[in-house]
């Protein structure tokens, strides 16, 4: 009467392992089909035809669809005005109107954006004697910072150097020489 349910966990923990083997092979299988893939289209010089090498291969769990033994060849001329690309995307005027050809790219113009400037180096005018929530910091360049966080410290500095750090999820935070911490802000001018 008590071995039932042991019997019932050991066969159920037996099937869950074979299947997680299972997956694990066939998983094994197609990485190392989608890897040899990946590397023919990258081997690819044409633009065009390295496009359509990589749109055949099939994503995960989709179903395989055939694929073209080679890149079929554009039978039109290219377009009188060239496409925008990602790069060109970027370097659009910043502030100016969405374009429509920028539609999908904003995610990856706000990326390039982002890793161009990984932090900046300044000094903040005046005297430092530490910070609570809601401290503004005014450095040189003009820019105010303000503490976002709820940390506080205090220090002793004229004119300290600082450097402000991009973190992760959009956040910053101001590294104050001589001060052993560094407190979130956000820019507010």
């Amino acid at each position: 009467m008590f071995r039932e349910p042991a019997r019932r966990n050991a066969m159920r923990n037996l099937s869950r392992m074979a299947l997680v083997a299972f997956l694990g092979a066939a998983a094994t299988g197609s990485q190392a089909q989608s890897a040899a893939e990946l590397q023919r289209c990258r081997d690819l010089k044409d633009p065009t035809a390295r496009l359509a090498c990589y749109d055949a291969i099939p994503l995960a769990g989709a179903p395989a669809a055939s694929a073209p033994a080679s890149a079929p060849t554009p039978a039109t001329p290219a377009p009188a005005a060239p496409a925008r690309t990602p790069a060109a995307a970027a370097t659009a005027i910043p502030g100016s109107a969405p374009q429509p050809a920028d539609f999908g790219f904003e995610r990856r113009i706000e990326q390039q954006k982002e890793a161009a400037i990984k932090s900046i180096e300044s000094r903040i005018a005046g005297r430092v004697e530490g910070w609570e929530p809601n401290t503004r910091f005014t450095l040189e360049n003009g820019q105010v910072w303000q503490v976002s966080d709820d940390s506080r410290a205090f220090g002793n500095a004229n004119n300290p150097r600082v450097k402000i750090s991009r973190g992760t999820f959009g956040t910053f935070f101001l590294e104050i020489e001589g001060i052993n911490a560094a407190p979130r802000v956000k820019r507010v001018r």
